[in-house]
């Protein structure tokens, strides 16, 4: 969104800055042309809840290894007959002309079900990684006085995408959403869109070219063409603020979003606020909480229908008013100390064979492990933004959320390109879920190395997301702490002054030398008086391999102790304020390849089909004390 930043925002990161000077201040204002132009053109908030037609379904899709379909071996562009992204219906072409000479024919390649990576189309598939195209046809829905916008839910990575012929945008990034106005590009019938998409990694890219989990090339969320009038809600943040109050900023898109009259019902509390837009179409509201009100908490989270008004255009969402905020090394949710006692998680789903195909059904499934079955009130998702699906299904059941973007180990921090797509992404990733309750904490990067690019970078991040959404806090995944000998470790990053929460990515016990024994007696020291939580630590096993005697690596018996030594360890650090152990299921992972992995990270505390290991019954009971104390 683009707005006003507040203006204690900026106050706060130039006291901080002249007495940490770690970083240069990022660009705030709102005016500020390089700021804006890392806000998507389109937020379209609340997307999955207006009036749409799927897209998603049946896909041709044509691999393309060596990139065929955009040069010739030359590095020519190609003619009409050769390119894919041409409007040609290439059967009907070579009946009209059989001499014709096609090197494609995207309209009769085979069909995969969108959304959906293309590692789950077939076995030979399974780890390429390079550029595939898809191809759908499809008639438009009545435009009549309203505005059409194509969007993507997401693409991995780098999508580039052609309507009738004609390329309409690209997008790089691969877990947040992407639209392009098509309203003046569609035809009444048989329209033609043809997407390449690129999931090649570079040095250059977020998250780079090496990674411990699998990154799943193609389209995975879904496409839909989403339908509004001329001048509709772009955008729409509403919270309840630490001083007691439901505020709403609201922004409208079109030619006449000047003078509307804005309106925002919540029904159920009889609250209702007015105003009118500004020249730039945004209008801020905010009034006093009724005593009424129930806050959202895992233990009761209740949602309210919110109606957002403002001319020709209606916008009713499900939101859980709640405060998130952190004193000393304690997180606070309104009001109360929290302990968060959470799990990792990957965006997979439960299977042999995932392919990233997350529905409302996969979400709650593995949501649910965590909730009933680990007694958990907290998920991480890593390590990157997960499906709309998902954090509307943690907003239901009652799940805390660290939602996180895919900066990721050795990101090129010196290249000014790369930090510009990875503040995209942050916004992109904000702009999408700011009104989910069950979002706490926005992390910045996961286990990337110290330096003083890193600091800029990350702080740079950090800076943005507090201008972007000031009502969550701040973190990201450190693996930097000193170790003053085998038992005693202290915080010493340089970028924790500048996050809200430490988190800390610790392994002794499963890496390294050290022993159980070791794990039990080590003791934590921090620099800062913030809460830390222990964003990952943990073991691997394979499920259904025992050895009680020896306790061999990946044995279900190992693990289970390595859960009792870690939580015994953690019962006596002070300032920890939770943990979201590493991981709720085995997931794939390409460069884990010995005899018990074959594909798989096996740190999961259930299988990747779902069976419980031993060490799930572990951090189950551990977080059921927890949860009573």
């Amino acid at each position: 969104m683009r707005r006003n930043r507040p203006a204690f925002a900026s106050i706060i990161a130039t006291l901080v800055l002249a007495a940490t000077p770690l970083y240069a201040a990022p660009a705030k204002p709102a005016d500020n042309a390089a700021y804006a132009a890392l806000v998507p053109q389109f937020v379209l908030v609340n997307a999955d809840r207006r009036e749409s037609v799927s897209l998603s379904g049946p896909w041709h899709y044509s691999v393309d290894p060596y990139r065929d379909g955009q040069a010739d071996f030359l590095g020519h562009p190609f003619k009409v007959s050769q390119t894919r992204g041409a409007d040609v219906n290439v059967e009907q072409a070579s009946r009209d002309n059989p001499n014709a000479l096609y090197e494609y024919d995207l309209g009769r390649a085979p069909v995969a079900d969108i959304p959906g990576s293309w590692i789950g189309y077939d076995p030979q598939l399974r780890y390429y990684n390079g550029l595939m195209w898809y191809q759908k046809r499809f008639d438009a829905p009545d435009s009549t006085g309203k505005r059409i916008f194509l969007r993507f839910g997401a693409a991995d990575y780098r999508a580039t995408v052609y309507l009738n012929g004609q390329v309409i945008g690209e997008h790089e990034g691969g877990f947040t959403p992407f639209a392009f106005d098509v309203t003046d590009k569609l035809r009444a019938r048989d329209n033609n869109i043809v997407v390449a998409v690129d999931s090649t990694r570079t040095p250059d890219t977020i998250p780079p070219t090496v990674t411990d989990w699998e990154t799943y090339g193609g389209i995975t969320r879904d496409v839909t063409l989403v339908t509004t009038p001329q001048t509709y809600i772009d955008d729409d943040f509403i919270r309840l603020t630490k001083d007691g109050r439901i505020a709403a900023d609201v922004a409208l898109e079109g030619a006449d979003k000047a003078g509307q009259a804005v309106e925002v019902n919540v029904p159920a509390l009889k609250v209702t606020l007015k105003g009118t837009t500004g020249a730039d179409g945004r209008v801020s509201l905010s009034a006093r909480a009724p005593t009424g009100l129930k806050r959202w908490s895992p233990d009761t989270p209740t949602l309210y229908t919110v109606t957002v008004t403002a001319g020709a255009d209606t916008l009713t969402d499900r939101i859980g008013f709640r405060t998130i905020e952190v004193k000393g090394s304690q997180i606070i949710l309104n009001g109360k100390p929290l302990f968060l006692r959470g799990i990792s998680l990957h965006e997979e789903e439960f299977g042999p064979n995932p392919s990233r195909r997350i529905t409302p059904e996969a979400s709650r499934a593995l949501l649910t492990e965590i909730k009933t079955g680990l007694h958990g009130n907290f998920v991480r998702l890593a390590h990157y933004p997960h499906s709309e699906v998902t954090t509307r299904m943690a907003d239901e059941l009652g799940l805390l959320v660290w939602s996180e973007i895919p900066v990721y180990w050795s990101a090129n921090f010196t290249r000014p390109e790369t930090l510009q797509a990875a503040q995209k992404m942050i916004a992109e990733n904000i702009l999408r879920d700011r009104n989910r309750a069950s979002i706490v904490i926005w992390s910045v990067g996961n286990e990337t190395p110290v330096s003083d690019a890193r600091n800029h970078f990350l702080g740079t991040l950090a800076q943005e997301a507090r201008d972007l959404d000031g009502s969550r806090l701040i973190s990201a995944a450190l693996n930097t702490a000193t170790s003053n000998g085998p038992n005693d470790i202290s915080i010493k990053d340089p970028l924790a002054a500048y996050l809200d929460v430490i988190g800390i990515n610790t392994y002794n016990g499963w890496y390294g030398n050290g022993t159980l024994e070791d794990v039990r007696k080590t003791v934590w020291h921090s620099d800062y008086d913030k809460p830390m939580i222990f964003s990952e630590f943990g073991a691997g096993a394979k499920y259904g391999y025992h050895d009680p005697a020896q306790q061999h690596r990946f044995s279900e018996e190992y693990q289970a102790s390595y859960y009792k030594a870690t939580l015994e360890m953690a019962d006596h650090v002070p300032f920890l304020a939770g943990m979201s152990p590493w991981i709720l299921k085995d997931f794939r992972s390409p460069r884990r390849q010995n005899t018990w992995q074959q594909g798989w990270n096996r740190k999961g505390l259930l299988s990747e089909t779902g069976q419980r290991k031993q060490a799930f019954f572990v951090l189950g009971d551990y977080y059921q004390k927890k949860a009573g104390e």
